[in-house]
């Protein structure tokens, strides 16, 4: 992949990989919440994509690496505070992507190897175009709608139920027959045409309020002009008052299915036939296509007729249509395995590189950025491009006040692929990246056979002091509502928080705080009440918030679900900094935990300060045990079981898939803490261990009559 000297994903070094995961991490995080939440895109979706993909890939040859915040473990954003919030039945995931028909060959092997059908098995599929508009989540109850809510996080979104009714394309009541009970997943958008006509509106709007400013009279409400069909899809839904929403020119299409009473069909090519009898629309370019070939041959003609079209599109999504085949499948991360998105090739641009501003993150890593004069490519407004490292500029010979060329999508998001060097301006000099951090002045140094330049000022940095503040308060975190980005920064100016328990003692400072311009009794009281409230958080959230390097929420929740409570985690981690400790080997032993993740932990409870901050804390926060999922009766529920050797009626990938579904811990080797260990044809050293141990071992045969599999 070309990205900077950043090298190819298959050059990188594994110290390298965990850096750029990090970056990518905290970036993709970024945009999600601008797209998702603030219907603000930075960057087009192409360009989004393209960061995706660079992570998926380095997450692919790292395994070990994937981090708890990692992007392929999220969804979109957490729900405005604006609406109320509605839990949904199914979570609502999102897709991964392919570029070529070689990805897309290599999606279609991945399925025959999870369901071992053989190489050649035809894999039938619905091609769907992917509409650019926003997700939403419709409930009915006996062909009632009853409520709906937009995608969310993935587990719950907005409840904008009233502002959904004013859509005409909505059935307010199925017809024919249909489950007691069902979601019906589509997707809101607004057309080229409608749009247009809307953006030019609201442009006469602003330019009215402008006038009455100028006159001095009263203003009303400001006028959003949005970007794109997208954006103004999204805001119109989210509006607070559901007759600002029935004047907009939205539209409705229904295309997928969440929790349901009874299947009401046996495919996914019926149930979009279903959906249609029930009163919805559908897309009338749906296909089905019966193998790669003719996925290929459906994608190039959506493509040539993309243009055409009276909405945005930015790919074709391809769904197995067997539904039994996608309930095998199940879910990997925060994808499905049965379906995937395939876009459409990227677009480029020209414009000038105005500046390269070097951000210093949370854990010291110097990263420059781009910033250029705007353009428009694709229809999407570019201002910012990721630099990565000093390597990159180099490579490209990037200078200030060089003409860029600019593409929406790639392996890295947005992407400057190369300089016009014809266009280079008299007297531009190469770039001098900084040897000093540009916040404290402390070293940056580049340790040997590292692409990351890092401050060595540590928690003396106020930038890493202060990015660690955000990221504790952040709403994935410790979700503290009113503590945003200014607010920690001018506490850390005024010295009032210099770290995460310093917030719990802010009540002390009360009077302080009255005294400061816009810090009024109101919005005191409202942030230490939210204080107050966060006291008390469950222990993957906490775990999360300490801002450990690779320890995002995925990673945050094995570590809470194995070891239940703060104590019991504390006191264990201190344990594994002796190698080959048995609190060592049983941190390894957590699935999705490799080596690298273990080895930062340690190093956490290594450092001594680390340790007096984690302990103060303590005094201020009490974490809350994680309860184990049960599923049911399931004997598996809460124990923690090991696949070894070959299985023959499925794969390991789907038995582990069924037995976390089950209620079950899946770790990839054998302690004491090990409660079955399911043996398969050619099993060798984890059945040797786990004899040794006494493990209670179970034959393929024994592990599909416990589990209930027919």
């Amino acid at each position: 992949m070309s990205a900077p000297r950043r090298k190819p994903v298959e050059a990188l070094s594994e110290e390298e990989a965990a850096e750029e995961l990090a970056a990518l991490a905290a970036e993709i995080a970024h945009h999600r919440d601008l797209y998702y939440r603030k219907d603000a895109p930075a960057i087009s979706d192409a360009e989004y994509d393209a960061l995706e993909a660079r992570n998926a890939a380095i997450e692919a040859r790292f395994p070990a690496l994937v981090r708890a915040d990692s992007p392929s473990l999220r969804v979109g954003a957490a729900p405005s505070e604006a609406f109320a919030k509605l839990r949904h039945g199914e979570p609502m995931l999102s897709l991964d992507n392919v570029f070529d028909a070689g990805e897309f060959a290599e999606f279609c092997a991945r399925i025959r190897r999870f369901l071992r059908l053989d190489a050649d098995e035809p894999l039938r599929f619905v091609g769907e175009p992917k509409i650019d508009g926003l997700s939403i989540n419709l409930v009915y109850e006996d062909g009632v709608f009853v409520r709906g809510a937009t995608r969310g996080d993935g587990i719950e979104g907005e409840d904008v139920t009233a502002n959904l009714r004013t859509i005409a394309d909505l059935p307010q009541r199925l017809k024919g027959r249909f489950p007691a009970r069902i979601e019906v997943r589509g997707e809101v958008y607004m057309e080229k045409a409608d749009f247009l006509a809307f953006r030019e509106a609201q442009a006469k709007a602003a330019a009215e309020r402008e006038a009455r400013r100028q006159r001095g009279e009263k203003l009303g409400e400001a006028v959003v002009i949005p970007a794109n069909p997208r954006n103004a899809a999204a805001g119109s839904v989210r509006q607070l008052d559901p007759r600002v929403t029935a004047a907009r020119p939205l539209k409705l299409i229904a295309y997928a299915m969440g929790a349901a009473s009874e299947a009401p069909a046996q495919t996914h090519w019926e149930y979009l036939a279903r959906l249609a009898e029930w009163g919805f629309r559908t897309n009338p370019l749906s296909r089905l296509v019966a193998s790669e070939a003719e996925a290929e041959a459906f994608q190039a003609e959506m493509a040539e007729r993309r243009a055409s079209l009276a909405y945005d599109i930015d790919g074709v999504v391809y769904k197995l249509d067997r539904l039994d085949w996608q309930a095998r499948l199940g879910f990997v991360g925060r994808a499905p395995r049965w379906a995937v998105a395939w876009k459409f090739p990227a677009e480029r641009a020209t414009t000038r590189l105005l500046a390269i501003e070097i951000q210093v993150g949370r854990t010291g890593a110097l990263t420059p950025r781009a910033v250029m004069e705007p353009v428009n490519v694709g229809g999407v407004v570019v201002r910012h491009a990721t630099l990565h490292n000093e390597d990159e500029i180099a490579r490209k010979d990037i200078r200030i006040g060089d003409t860029v060329i600019i593409q929406r999508a790639g392996d890295v998001i947005p992407q400057i692929v190369g300089v016009v060097k014809e266009k280079r301006p008299k007297g531009a000099e190469p770039y001098v990246f900084p040897t000093a951090c540009p916040v404290c002045g402390s070293h940056a140094v580049r340790p040997e056979g590292e692409v990351v330049r890092r401050c060595t000022g540590g928690l003396t940095c106020p930038a890493q002091t202060v990015e660690r503040l955000k990221h504790f308060a952040s709403r994935r975190a410790m979700d503290i509502e009113g503590l945003g980005e200014e607010n920690i920064e001018q506490l850390f100016r005024e010295g009032l928080v210099k770290s995460p328990a310093d917030i719990f003692r802010l009540h002390r400072h009360a009077e302080t705080m009255r005294h400061w311009e816009g810090w009024g009794e109101r919005k005191i009281a409202k942030l230490l009440e939210a204080i107050e409230a966060r006291r008390r958080v469950p222990l993957d959230r906490f775990i999360f918030a300490l801002g450990i390097r690779r320890i995002g929420e995925a990673n945050a929740r094995l570590l809470a679900r194995h070891y239940h409570t703060v104590e019991a985690w504390r006191e264990r981690m201190i344990a594994a900094r002796i190698a080959g400790s048995e609190a060592r080997e049983e941190l390894g032993s957590i699935q999705g935990i490799g080596p690298a993740i273990a080895e930062e932990l340690v190093e956490f409870f290594a450092e001594p300060r680390n340790r007096a901050a984690l302990d103060d804390l303590l005094r201020e926060v009490t974490p809350e045990p994680v309860a184990v999922e049960a599923a049911g009766d399931s004997p598996f529920a809460g124990r923690t079981v090991v696949f070894t050797g070959t299985l023959a009626t499925m794969t390991r990938d789907e038995a582990e898939a069924m037995a976390e579904r089950l209620g079950a811990k899946v770790t990839k080797s054998v302690s004491r803490k090990t409660d079955f260990v399911i043996v398969g044809a050619d099993a060798g050293s984890k059945a040797t261990r786990a004899a040794e141990l006494g493990v209670r071992t179970l034959s393929e045969a024994e592990w599909r009559a416990m589990a209930g599999i027919g």
